[in-house]
């Protein structure tokens, strides 16, 4: 979603109630530390790959959702900081994409033709391994919410809700066992460039 949770300044909850910036600077803080992750976002594009004006967009869905303080031009300029990190100095990141996050509307069909070109020329990125989950694939493990596992040690879920932080290893587990579940029912490579340019194509 829209949002990081936790940090060592306050709960997900009080980063939000000050506004997009300091969420998205705390959750900047956390990319950088992270050398492995592994990610799955269902319906929206991953943050670390979000244009300007995608987040722009998902940003000002959020402070309209929760009323909290209008300071997007930060909360875009951190969100979109994440990207540095791709491809630096060892790191990794095996990201999955539910086909449904290249079709829904996010900013209208101008941002997300940018959106889409995007992840077009994010396959070939060092580092980064993008799967899509074809939304006909067969699943091995039911639906449920997008997380982020960083570096096997904390875990990331986000909803209406809010944000929860899991490092509890019991739980770290389950999440870990849905994305190897998910991953084979992922398309790579040309498949994957195969399904952004169909929805491309209906933008």
């Amino acid at each position: 979603m829209a949002t990081a949770s936790g940090s060592a300044d306050g709960t997900w909850d009080d980063l939000l109630q000050q506004g997009t910036g300091p969420v998205q600077e705390s959750f900047l803080d956390l990319v950088r530390t992270t050398r492995h992750y592994l990610g799955y976002s269902p319906n929206v594009v991953w943050g670390n790959l979000q244009t300007p004006q995608y987040a722009e967009a998902m940003l000002h869905l959020v402070v309209d959702f929760h009323g909290i303080p209008d300071d997007i031009e930060a909360g875009v300029a951190a969100r979109t900081a994440r990207a540095q990190f791709i491809g630096q100095e060892g790191r990794t990141y095996h990201v999955l994409l539910g086909e449904q996050a290249l079709l829904t509307n996010i900013g209208g069909p101008e941002v997300m033709h940018g959106q889409l070109r995007r992840l077009t020329d994010a396959l070939s990125l060092p580092g980064l391994t993008l799967g899509i989950v074809p939304a006909r694939a067969r699943l091995l493990v039911y639906p449920g919410d997008g997380f982020s596992i960083f570096d096997d040690r904390r875990v990331e879920v986000e909803g209406f809700r809010g944000g929860e932080t899991i490092t509890a290893p019991e739980r770290l587990a389950v999440f870990r066992k849905a994305f190897d579940r998910l991953q084979p029912s992922a398309v790579y490579g040309a498949a994957a460039r195969d399904l952004i340019e169909t929805a491309l194509g209906g933008t």
